[in-house]
């Protein structure tokens, strides 16, 4: 029998990093390793989740090129996880996780959202553009084709596989409460937001542009709807069909959207350049995203915000 063909879609450099990225375990281990968590049962204890779930998110990593191991023992031979430079370059798209659930979702009730600066000021991140140091709104931006315009493969379906650890304990002590990985631990649900920053509204539209399944497409919408991300409008009485707009909560995951594009940009182009370019109209630049301290508006980054003391 001859192999089908993979479906394509246009390429995108968030939804790269989402095909990575939009996995709840892969980003509970990655806020670990930035507090500095390095060893396997170490992950395994502040997870919950079963062995060989853990090995495979952990090859993924590696294979990837996020993590990297280390050996800090011979006999027996002992190996670590530590982020490699690609890595650390993850560090903003954290802090962007927890910017929007701290801002949304009871994020003063929850340590990990207190954030402190260098300053010595706690503080709230913010995406600023690099040239003219103004807050970016996602309204004020425009996107033209880059050199790597052009198409990916759509996403291969993915076996699912449950932890033996029942869901409601998962988040119970863990960083990232259940609404932050309802939305970012899900490629599609993920990849669905980054294409209606694009402007996509319609079912058809978000199916053409993901390659995903009708009844995944459904299911992820629905859930975006209940979590407030999506609200829906009829722009059709008969038939009767409906649009999927952003919602105020939806609008301000736009700089999450923006160091997932950058990261992307940077680490999974493959030589080509990125897919798409992003423009700052007041401006007029191209769009360099700066992270920076609400309060005195230094960069935030992994040296000036910096994990706590090594935890092995």
């Amino acid at each position: 029998m001859t192999a089908r063909a993979p479906s394509l879609v246009q390429a995108n450099s968030a939804g790269r990093a989402l095909n990575l990225l939009g996995d709840r375990w892969i980003l509970m281990i990655l806020y670990l390793a930035f507090q500095r968590v390095r060893r396997f049962d170490a992950f395994q204890s502040r997870i919950g989740l079963a062995r060989s779930l853990l090995i495979d998110r952990l090859r993924r990593l590696q294979t990837a090129g996020v993590l990297e191991k280390a050996r800090y023992q011979e006999r027996p031979i002992r190996e670590e996880y530590h982020l490699t430079d690609m890595g650390r370059d993850l560090f903003t798209v954290t802090l962007m996780i927890i910017r929007w659930e701290a801002r949304w979702f009871d994020g003063a009730a929850h340590p990990v959202h207190r954030l402190k600066h260098a300053c010595g000021k706690p503080f709230t991140p913010e995406l600023r553009c690099g040239h003219c140091r103004a807050l970016v709104d996602p309204r004020d931006v425009y996107v033209e084709d880059g050199p790597g315009v052009g198409t990916d493969p759509a996403s291969p379906p993915r076996a699912q596989r449950r932890s033996i650890v029942a869901s409601g304990t998962l988040t119970d002590g863990n960083p990232m409460l259940d609404r932050a990985l309802q939305v970012l631990g899900d490629r599609w649900t993920a990849r669905l937001i980054a294409q209606a920053f694009m402007g996509l509204r319609r079912f058809k539209d978000f199916q053409g542009a993901l390659g995903v399944a009708p009844n995944i497409l459904s299911d992820r919408l629905a859930r975006l709807l209940t979590l407030g991300v999506l609200r829906r409008e009829r722009y059709q009485l008969r038939p009767e069909r409906f649009e999927y707009r952003l919602t105020e909560t939806g609008r301000d995951l736009y700089p999450l959207i923006v160091e997932l594009n950058r990261w992307g940009d940077r680490w999974l182009d493959g030589g080509k350049g990125p897919p798409l370019i992003t423009f700052h109209r007041p401006c007029g630049h191209r769009l360099e995203p700066r992270i920076t301290c609400d309060q005195c508006g230094d960069l935030a980054d992994l040296e000036s915000v910096g994990p706590k003391e090594p935890t092995p």
